[in-house]
């Protein structure tokens, strides 16, 4: 898949596109019924399926005070968008600077002149350009002049709507299921494996500490049965997402990740964890042995909900 950025604009397009545009954060089921049609509708008009999203997101330079987290990283995004038939992404700087372009300077732009854009799919509700004046009837009007069609893909789903905001509530709750009903796949996170303070080693239990970006979405503190991916393949993976009140009064919010069979050195990886189900709520424990007697049977919880899921074809493991 091509993946445009500013600094690769000076080429010549590659072809006329079919262009989706939006931040698609999470690859929600909704976001993938959008995908669908955009892979069909550039077999219609024999073009590049296209994607158009932002990086940061909009809400992170317009109202950085409440700008809901993410759900996934850029590169989680792109990923997933090739998986699902995109054959190009253009992912634009947002800035400041680029707040201030008007919906009619993006359109000629990005989509007539980067793009050769034939057809533009975008949700109903979808605004773009300086505050938000573009519609989805300005875009068939501006359209109609420069030779591009517009289709707008309706809201979906049943009972809840997909969105990425249903995800982050269901997240919130600490409800993977429904969250991962929602996204259509595992809310999976990508860290780097940091050091820290090797408790869990001493628990018999190993754990590889996540860092991420402080404007990651996380489930709700608790205890999660998971899987980890290694060495091309899914481990079976328990997870706590707490502040280790057992050792700590004010501790820090960490991601533990203990990887069941793996031996190994996992420092300065980058790993992606998947949360397939939550377990419990975070407590104390009147005695380390009894915490370590509830961690096995954490264990044994998440290896059999992990061979459940690794026998299952709905794809919440992709």
């Amino acid at each position: 898949m091509r993946v445009l950025r500013d600094g690769d604009m000076n080429d010549a397009p590659a072809g006329p596109s079919v262009v989706a545009m939006g931040v698609f954060d999470g690859l929600h089921r909704g976001h993938q019924a959008v995908i669908a049609q955009l892979v069909e509708l550039a077999r219609t008009y024999q073009a590049l399926a296209t994607v158009v999203t932002f990086d940061p997101s909009p809400a992170m330079v317009l109202a950085p005070d409440k700008a809901p987290r993410l759900l996934a990283t850029l590169d989680q995004r792109i990923e997933g968008l090739a998986e699902l038939g995109v054959q190009q992404v253009r992912v634009l700087a947002f800035d400041e600077a680029f707040a201030k372009v008007t919906a009619r300077e993006f359109i000629d732009r990005v989509l007539v002149l980067e793009l050769m854009a034939r057809c533009v799919v975008v949700g109903e509700d979808f605004h773009f350009g300086h505050n938000r004046e573009g519609t989805v009837g300005f875009l068939r009007d501006v359209g109609a002049e420069r030779g591009f069609d517009v289709v707008a893909a309706p809201l979906a789903g049943d009972p809840e709507r997909w969105s990425s905001t249903s995800v982050r509530g269901a997240l919130e709750r600490g409800d993977v299921d429904a969250a991962n009903r929602l996204l259509g796949h595992a809310f999976t996170l990508r860290g780097s494996v940091v050091h820290g303070d090797a408790r869990g080693e001493e628990l018999g239990y190993p754990t590889a500490n996540l860092s991420m970006s402080p404007v990651q979405a996380l489930p709700s503190e608790g205890v999660y049965a998971g899987a980890a991916y290694l060495d091309g393949g899914w481990w079976p993976a328990a997870v706590s997402v707490g502040t280790r009140p057992q050792f700590y009064e004010y501790g820090e919010l960490l991601v533990e990740v203990y990887v069941v069979g793996f031996e190994g050195n996992l420092y300065g990886f980058n790993l992606d964890v998947a949360f397939l189900a939550r377990l419990r709520e975070q407590r104390t424990f009147s005695s380390v042995r009894k915490l370590t007697a509830q961690i096995e049977r954490d264990v044994a919880e998440t290896k059999r909900i992990f061979a459940e899921i690794s026998n299952d074809d709905d794809r919440l493991l992709r």
